[in-house]
């Protein structure tokens, strides 16, 4: 391993200092939101702020990766999802000292690996999140990269707001854990409360 692939305790960066990093950022909001789904929240994730900073990916990055590194994995490839995925499994494949490489939608939406990446059978892949809310994304990425003859070794992110429902059937190493609520709008407790209502995008107050 070369002298900027070396890796850091896996604790370097804990959790709690994280969540006030995002926070910091407006990374990590509370308060009420509307959701592209149509769905209401009383929290809302948007890692790109967090990850325009170079000083604070790094750390995280290098957090993950010796999550990585300590449960004995050694990929060859790490793939992020466009566009979450991107910025942070930039960082994290320089942290491991291997190549990364994202998918993307094609026109008819479907997730697949263009601009000249590929992927050779038994390559071994990290995929890399900013958020993992559903698992849908990253079993998206998965198939994927299992049809082309990879062996998925884990997912990792930097926020796991799965519940522990994301339906994975591989590791899934995560930084911070954050529970969120979700409401259908007829059935919301905000609104019955008269919270104002904000739709991600506009600059939301924080409600901390």
């Amino acid at each position: 391993m070369t002298e900027t692939t070396e890796i850091h305790s896996p604790i370097a960066l804990d959790a709690e200092l994280l969540e006030q990093q995002l926070r910091q950022e407006d990374a990590l909001l509370r308060g009420h939101f509307r959701l592209s789904s149509g769905l209401h929240s009383d929290t809302y994730v948007q890692c790109a702020r967090f990850l325009r900073c170079p000083d604070l990916a790094a750390p995280a990055a290098a957090a993950l990766a010796g999550q990585i590194q300590a449960a004995g994995l050694q990929p060859d490839t790490v793939v992020g999802p466009a566009m979450g995925g991107v910025v942070i499994g930039y960082e994290l494949a320089r942290q491991l000292g291997v190549p990364g490489i994202f998918t993307e939608r094609d026109p008819d939406g479907q997730m697949t690996l263009r601009r000249g990446f590929t992927i050779e059978p038994g390559e071994r892949v990290v995929i890399a999140e900013d958020v993992v809310t559903t698992g849908k994304s990253t079993l998206e990425v998965a198939k994927v990269l299992r049809e082309m003859g990879a062996e998925v070794l884990a997912v990792a992110s930097l926020i796991d707001r799965t519940g522990g429902k994301g339906g994975l059937d591989f590791p899934h190493f995560a930084l911070l854990q954050v529970q969120a609520a979700t409401f259908a709008p007829e059935s919301c407790p905000l609104c019955a409360a008269g919270v104002p209502v904000v739709k991600p995008g506009s600059r939301p107050e924080k409600a901390f």
